[in-house]
């Protein structure tokens, strides 16, 4: 086992869920051959493009993207509390 390998498993050891969690999804959406559905999306327009070449820096600087649950708060909380149901 490669030493990165092993200080990864070390690290994952001791972390929490929430960032083991965090860490799969973004391991997941670098590997051209995962199930994940986003990893075969195709902007159509000059517009999609340009968000979605934005989205992929944020994630490879390590930004987390919500969850579904997530971010139905995050709507619910901008709303006041009110819940589009």
């Amino acid at each position: 086992m490669s030493p990165i390998k092993a200080e990864l498993l070390k690290t994952i050891e001791t972390a929490p869920n929430s960032a083991i969690e965090q860490t799969l999804h973004y391991l997941q959406s670098l590997l051209p051959n995962s199930s994940d559905p986003a990893n075969d999306f195709q902007p159509k327009t000059t517009l999609g493009k340009k968000l979605w070449e934005i989205r992929q820096q944020a994630i490879a600087n390590g930004m987390t993207l919500l969850t579904e649950p997530e971010l139905e708060q995050e709507l619910t909380d901008r709303r006041g509390g009110y819940r589009d149901v």
